[in-house]
């Protein structure tokens, strides 16, 4: 059934941008990549090693909503309650500090999945549970200690999350930080639990290092620090990365650390958001394991835009949909199951392809 953002077109919502996303030609030709599809659960894992219960459950997440089959996804995530405070997130809509709601809007909108913290899916899963894949975000960034801090530290066990009926468990890397080494540790050590006891695993690859901000320049988003802190994230077997969209380049070589090499800038990439987040792909095992980039925060008006050029850039650039929370939950529902459906609506149209 066709929205009203789907009736109104993507190249109207796109506006000025729309011809280039749309029409541009990617750097690395998508043929040498495992593209996502109907099938993608039996070619990107049938020889792997995760389990038959493993594979059910990420099925389950690929097989719900609006998009199931399609080989794309579009996750709810609300954990942004301990990660930026429940004000921060929930005063816009003080309807989802009832963890309810979150779960309704997610089934409302067409979601293949729910991310949110122990507390919020714990208080709900006997109801919920069996309607929509629950992902179960083990780790927060807490954000109460004076002065702040940023390390990723876990809030429960895996375990706990396979009791209430979790299809999948989620959890925060900073790599960069000076944690991350604890952080990696202990996350690898959570998603082999999750594996064993037949769970999906999804890892938000983020960086963090105040070293990563020069001569008034944020590296945290480069194309080529992103895709390493994703090829980290596949290491540790994430079944699914979660990454932000890609903004500029070059953060190895303005940073002058770690080790690239020319071509990454030459042949790989190019300034271009496309070949940025097709870069990223590339460093998921070649699309092996799903890519799925975040929505950013609300900035109001402009959120449908936003959305919908970050799903085309996704798309087209070879990756498996979006998690995207704020510019959804921080609105009135009606609006929020709207923004939704128009990114859904990205990976329903066939004529959006890969570039």
């Amino acid at each position: 059934m066709p929205t009203k953002t789907a009736v109104r077109g993507v190249e109207e919502i796109l506006g000025n941008s729309a011809g280039d996303l749309l029409t541009y030609k990617a750097r690395v030709p998508a043929t040498g990549i495992m593209q996502p599809g109907p099938g993608f659960i039996d070619s990107g894992f049938l020889f792997s090693n995760r389990n038959s219960q493993v594979l059910r459950n990420l099925s389950s997440i690929y097989n719900h909503g609006r998009l199931a089959g399609t080989g794309y996804v579009n996750i709810l995530p609300v954990d942004q309650g301990i990660e930026h405070s429940a004000g921060a997130s929930f005063a816009p809509n003080p309807a989802y500090f009832d963890p309810e709601n979150i779960v309704k809007l997610a089934i409302e909108g067409g979601c293949n999945g729910v991310a949110s913290s122990f507390g919020v899916l714990a208080s709900v899963s006997r109801k919920y549970a069996h309607r929509i894949p629950f992902i179960v975000k083990i780790n927060h960034n807490e954000f109460l200690s004076y002065p702040n801090k940023y390390d990723q530290i876990m809030f429960g066990s895996v375990r706990e999350a396979w009791e209430m009926g979790a299809a999948a468990v989620g959890a925060t890397i900073y790599f960069g930080s000076e944690e991350s080494g604890r952080q990696i540790i202990e996350v690898a050590e959570a998603f082999e639990e999750a594996h064993s006891l037949g769970m999906a695993t999804i890892l938000w690859c983020y960086l963090r290092n105040s070293g990563f901000k020069k001569d008034g320049k944020d590296f945290h988003t480069a194309g080529d620090l992103t895709a390493q802190a994703n090829h980290l994230g596949v290491t540790i077997q994430a079944d699914i990365i979660k990454q932000k969209l890609p903004s500029g380049n070059g953060g190895y070589t303005a940073l002058n650390f770690g080790k690239t090499h020319a071509k990454v800038y030459s042949d790989l990439s190019t300034e271009h958001p496309i070949d940025l987040c097709r870069y990223q792909v590339l460093n998921c095992y070649n699309g092996r394991i799903g890519l799925i980039n975040s929505g950013g925060e609300s900035k109001g008006a402009s959120d449908l835009a936003e959305a919908v050029a970050t799903a085309v850039i996704n798309k087209r650039a070879g990756g498996h949909g979006l998690i995207s929370g704020r510019k959804a939950f921080q609105k009135p529902l009606e609006e929020g199951i709207g923004i939704l459906n128009a990114i859904q609506d990205v990976y329903l149209d066939k004529s959006i392809t890969l570039a």
